[in-house]
Formats: structure tokens, sequence, C-alpha cells
């Protein structure tokens, strides 16, 4: 709810938005779905199947009807579809939610094309994207936890525990055990300095930097694994202010923005060898687990809290860490859990022409799952007191979609092994 409300009370104060948009229902938020992409001109969300076909769509926040879905979009590839599964997620024509920071933000924008489509008579394009944007960077650049500015850093400041869980003592537990045993730590990410040092501190202790070799913010992924060392060099930092940029990366530290290739110079150098292996945490499909298999082959592990709970049809009582409170409100559901609306993040169905049955497919997100996750699991402490040495079964060992969920893969693959793959 935190995410959604420093989107919309900017857009209703600053950009004059309907202030219908403040207020939100806890039914309002089964719209949330990973996997689901904006086309930004006719404000239709949009399912994928995996080979780039529409599974469901809906108008802002109103589904089409499968008569008016087979019109609009039929049997053919949605029109910004490209078949190499590593299509960008973040175009001027589209944006994919694939994280959950990211979906509140579906919520918003389409209820926006609903206010907009009622208020200019069914307008039929759309052009509020400018001032999401907008949004995102009043809340969220990179002075904005220093100044105060928005609604969100203010919040999580003034009560980080409202917001965010402290770390199980079995991860802490597990990441100390990998540093015994003589790995190298590496903590990447998005975040700006000063941020990052609040959450981890509360997450995991006032000592959270010494469990890592080295820590990079304000990564800017997925260009950290993209870009070349000149368009993204390392810098330093002095009082969460980045500095001058480094021609390369010489020792482990606190590093800002940088480059996954200068990254794995450093790597080479600390450990002595001349391909290090790199195993990649993360829970976005487009800033890093793609692009750090795509552009860096590290070898990659997708948390997927999608496989919370699933098997016994309801969600875990716990929430994920960092997620909780983002979402609150009069019991809203954990985004984690299935939309009614949109079906399941793995598999949906094709109604059959005359006379056939409906047939089970494979979504986009599933094919990029099995096809650039290593593993996928529901959290770090479903793996955390396994042995250092646990083998772990990939996906890439056998010809089956589901060899690489641990602990198991989600029931409704594991009922429909034989789905068609088009």
């Amino acid at each position: 709810m935190l995410i959604y409300n420093s989107f919309a009370q900017f857009l209703v104060k600053e950009k004059g938005y309907d202030k219908e948009l403040l207020t939100v229902t806890p039914e309002d938020w089964d719209f949330c779905s990973k996997g689901l992409a904006l086309d930004l001109e006719d404000g239709h969300f949009i399912k994928l199947a995996d080979n780039g076909t529409v599974l469901r769509a809906s108008h802002g926040t109103k589904m089409m009807a499968p008569e008016v879905l087979a019109e609009q979009y039929g049997r053919k590839e949605w029109k910004h579809f490209i078949s190499d599964t590593g299509m960008a997620s973040r175009s001027g024509k589209y944006y994919f939610y694939d994280n959950y920071f990211d979906l509140p933000g579906a919520l918003l924008c389409a209820r926006v094309v609903d206010s907009l489509t009622k208020q200019n008579n069914g307008q039929k394009t759309f052009d509020f994207w400018k001032d999401v944007v907008a949004a995102i960077q009043h809340n969220y650049k990179v002075s904005a936890f220093k100044e105060n500015c928005g609604i969100y850093f203010p919040e999580v400041k003034r009560d980080p525990g409202r917001y965010l869980y402290s770390c199980p003592e079995s991860v802490k537990k597990w990441l100390q055990q990998l540093k015994n045993a003589g790995k190298i730590l590496l903590l990447i990410t998005s975040s700006h300095s000063d941020y990052c040092r609040l959450l981890c501190e509360h997450i995991l202790g006032n000592d959270f930097a010494d469990l890592f070799d080295i820590v990079i913010t304000n990564a800017l992924k997925p260009g950290f694994f993209s870009h070349s060392p000149s368009q993204r060099p390392f810098r330093t930092l002095e009082n969460d202010e980045e500095q001058e940029a480094l021609p390369s990366l010489d020792k482990p530290g606190w590093y800002s923005q940088g480059n996954a290739a200068h990254l794995y110079e450093l790597l080479k150098k600390m450990t002595g060898k001349p391909e290090p292996k790199v195993v990649y945490f993360g829970d976005s499909m487009h800033s890093d687990i793609f692009p750090a298999r795509h552009y860096s082959n590290w070898e990659t592990v997708l948390i997927l809290e999608e496989l919370r709970g699933d098997r016994d049809g309801k969600p875990e009582e716990s929430e994920p860490l960092e997620k909780k409170g983002k979402y609150e409100g009069p019991k809203a559901k954990p985004l984690y859990t299935l939309s009614k609306t949109w079906g399941s993040f793995f598999i949906d169905s094709v109604s059959g022409l005359e006379n056939t049955e409906d047939s089970l497919v494979y979504t986009w997100s599933c094919k990029r799952i099995s096809t650039y996750s290593t593993i996928a699991i529901p959290s770090i402490e479903a793996i955390a007191e396994l042995p250092l040495d646990y083998k772990f079964t990939r996906f890439s060992s056998n010809s089956s979609k589901t060899a690489g969920y641990y602990p198991y893969p989600p029931l409704v693959l594991s009922n429909n092994e034989k789905l068609t793959t088009k």
C-alpha cells in the first residue's frame, strides 16, 4: 500500500488525476499478478503464453470477454513479442511487471486507464506513462532518501519495523557458513547506499557489511550486466555521495554503479582462478536472472514466492522478507497468492476451437524460469539449513520444465506434466 500511495498521491496532487485513485479496497489487490505486460498505448494489460500469443487481457482493470480477446488478439503473436525469450522488459511501448516492488504500480496504472476511459468517453490511446515516470522519479531518485522526498522513504525511515522483517537466524548462519567455507560473498542492489544501509541494518544487523566482501549499491541492474565498463564504471562513495569513476576494480569494498566485467576480473584476482563460478540469487527475471545468465553466464537462483504455500492451497502465514506492510490495509492478500483475475502464473488454458477441448499451455513467465534459472526456490530460508555441498537438480538436467524447482514444483505443474508447448 505504501508503494501504491507514493505514486497515487503524486498523480492526484501534482498532476491533477482523479481523487478516486487514493482509495483502494482489499479486493482491488487481486488484479496484481506478476508476469503481466502493460501496453502503454492502448491501456491493455496482457498475459502471454510461451509462444507469444495472448492468454488473457484487460482494458484497465476490466477483463476482456473471450470473444473480445479473440477479436483483439486472435491466435497470433502479440505485436511486441520477440521469440527469443530475452525480450526487453521495458521499452517505450510496453512495461512488464515481474517483481513485487513494481506490482502496486500495475494496479495504479490500470485504475488510471479506467479513470481516463470514463472521463473521455472510451478514450483509445493514452499518454499517462510520463506522469508515472515522474512519480517514480519524485519518490525514488538517488537523492530522495537524503532529502526526504515523496512518501516512501520518509515513511520507511520513520518506522522501519512496520515494513521490514529481520532476517531469520538460519539465513544469517548460512551466510556466515559460506564465508567460513572461503566463499566470496557479494551484495549487488540497485538501491542507493543510504537506503541499502537502512534495510540491511534492520534485516541483518548493524554488522551486516562484515558478512559481505563486496557491496555494490546503485548498481542500475540490468545495465550492470549488459553495459560495458566504459559505459558504467564503478565509483567509490564518500558519505553516500558517488565519487570519481574507477578505471578498474582492484580490491574488495563498498562501491556504487559498476559493471559485471570489472567485477569478474576482481573475482579472478581474489580466487586465483581463471574462471571462478558465480551463483547469483535474485527475485526479478528482468533485473537479476535473465541478465546474469545471458550476459555473464552466471549460475542463477530465482527467488520465486509463488512457490510459497502452493501445496496446501493457501499462502504461508509469513510474508516474504522486506515485503511486510508494503501492501498493508484491511487484510489485503499477499501478492504471491493466486490471482482470481489472471489465474496461474505458470499455466493457463486456451479455449479450443468448436467441439474441441480447452488445452493447457505454459505462460511466457514460466518458460523464462526454466530457460534462465539454474534452480528456483521459494525463499533463502528454504535452503539455509541444507549442507553447503547439497546437490540440487537443475532445470537443464533433463527435458522436464519442472526439474529445477526446489523443494518441489508448483502443484499446477506437477499435475500437468503433459502440457502443450506451442
